[in-house]
Order: C-alpha cells, then structure tokens, then sequence
C-alpha cells in the first residue's frame, strides 16, 4: 500500500495555480474554474499557508510566479499530465496518448532529420504536445528536466539510459565553390591549408580531426575563420562556399544528394560517432515518452535499410 504525505490538503486546488498562471490573474482563473475571485483568492492564500512559502508577487497590474512558484508550477504540470496520460489509458478503445514531450536535439540533426520525424508522430498522436529545445548546448536532462535528449557520443552518464539509434561517422565536405577557389585536399594532411569551420562544445574548440586508413590514423589540427557552436549554421557557411566542415553524413544527406555539397577523403575513415535517445533512469518515463523514442528509433531503422540499399 503506497501512502504518500503532501501538505495540500485538496489537490484540486492546484487548478487555481495552474489557471492564474495561464490566464494572468486571479479573475481569470476564477472565471475559468467557474467560482467568485473571493474563492480563488482564499483558494491561492490556502495553498500558500500549507505549503509555508508565497507562490506568487502580487501587484495591482499582474501576478507573477515567485520561484518557489515556479518550480511548484513545473511539478504540477507535468503531474496533471501523467493523470490525463493514466486516464486516456483506461480506455481500451482509445488509448490515446496525451500530455507534452520535452525533448532536446541538436540544431542540425533537428533540422534536417527529425523534424519530419517528430511531425509524423504528431499526426499519429494528435493529443500529445511538443516542446523542443534546439541547440548544440548540451543541456543537463535531469537538471533541466527533459523528458528525452538525443545527442551524440558516448554515455559518460550512470544516471541516464541510452537508447542507440544510428552509428554515424563523420565526413568531410565542402561546396563546389569553395573547390573552384581552393584546391581539392587529397590526404588529411592539406586540411591544414584550408578554411575549417570549426565547432565549440562545452567551452572547447573541436579543431583536432583524425582519419584512418589502412590501419594507421592521424590526427590533423585545423583552423579556419569560423568557430560556433551551432552544427545547422556551420553547414549553411559551407554550403555558401565558406569552408570545410567535418560533420556526421546523415546531417549532410541532403546537401550531399544535390551537389551543394561534395564529400572529400572519401577513401579514409573516421571515428564512430553514436547517437542516443537519453532518458533519466531513476524517473519514471511516462507512455507518451516512450512511444515518441520507438517511433524515432524505427525511422533511423529505416534510414539505416535504405542507406544499405543505395
């Protein structure tokens, strides 16, 4: 028998918080909830006393979150959520998934791959919402709660779970242009005569890339004019002819299918670069969650057959 203590009395209380949040006052959520503003005043005071703390600063013009406020706010949203998910799975007919996904992706993989992903699970799953956060800062997934980060590299996280979707590698490439003003680098080694754009990950420059062939590997350091730490505008400088860049083939696909951009050293190899769905393994991962990490695993899947295909 679970029996877990809280100091709300009413949980239904909460919906004064949640409602004076999105409507912006205490009449609002009053008229909302359908009760007097006296009500949801008195609802507001009550949940201030229990919980010990002000939820929020209250002006003539606005109400705003306090930062107690705010982290009750999150909690409370994502518990109401789980409860709309548990109901919705009551019903056997309809099963539907409801509730919101927080995912982080990097800027260019988001761009280029998994925006038509994500689309085509929102078609599938109308009741579910959203919330992406795209960039090339690695956000902490327990921190920042997010439901589900996809990254690349190695996990050197014992409190995640690592879902593998795609084992990439790295390729050079530049624009027909900036071939047409520079010469074409044959070994790894003319990299050092070329603008490089360069990427900058947790504070460091990235300018070391290593290449294999038969066995043996080195390591070239580059440079160039360009360093940032956003992957999507590194590909958009080098399609413009700006420089070489050194991302994974899935994130090029497009450019590389047109000619907008031309793959070079195509007879040395590169280090293995996987990509992982991450997910906190001491929270629990709601169904929406899960469902949204099966279906992007089953479309790198596919990615991976047609690829092998070609």
């Amino acid at each position: 028998m679970f029996h877990f203590q809280t100091r709300i009395e009413n949980v239904s209380d909460l919906n004064v918080l949640l409602h004076t949040v999105s409507g912006g006052s205490l009449t609002a959520a009053a008229r909302a909830l359908g009760i007097t503003p006296a009500a949801a005043s008195a609802t507001l005071k009550r949940l201030e006393t229990q919980l010990g703390t002000r939820l929020f600063e209250r002006s003539t013009r606005a109400m705003r979150l306090t930062p107690p406020g705010q982290v009750l706010l999150e909690y409370v949203q994502r518990a109401f959520e789980l409860l709309a998910e548990g109901e919705s799975q009551l019903d056997a007919e309809r099963g539907a998934l409801v509730g919101t996904v927080r995912v982080s992706a990097p800027s260019d993989l988001a761009r280029t791959v998994l925006m038509p992903m994500l689309d085509a699970f929102l078609r599938v799953h109308p009741g579910v919402k959203l919330a992406l956060n795209v960039g090339d800062r690695v956000l902490d997934v327990l921190r920042d709660e997010v439901d589900l980060a996809i990254r690349y590299g190695e996990l050197s996280d014992s409190r995640l779970v690592a879902r593998p979707l795609s084992l990439e590698h790295p390729i050079l490439s530049a624009s027909p242009d900036y071939l047409s003003r520079h010469s074409t680098p044959r070994t790894p080694t003319d990299l050092v005569d070329h603008n490089c754009i360069t990427f900058i990950r947790g504070g460091r420059t990235f300018g070391s890339w290593r290449f294999g062939q038969h066995g043996q590997w080195t390591t070239v350091r580059v440079s160039g004019d360009r360093v940032l730490d956003d992957a999507s505008l590194a590909r958009e400088w080098a399609v413009s002819g700006a420089g070489i860049i050194f991302m994974t083939e899935i994130e090029q696909r497009r450019d590389l299918q047109s000619g907008r951009l031309v793959r070079l050293l195509t007879e040395w190899q590169t280090d293995p670069y996987p990509l992982h769905a991450l997910l906190p393994s001491g929270r629990f991962v709601p169904n929406r969650v899960r469902a949204l990490v099966d279906f992007i695993a089953a479309r790198f899947a596919e990615l991976r057959l047609s690829n092998a295909e070609h």
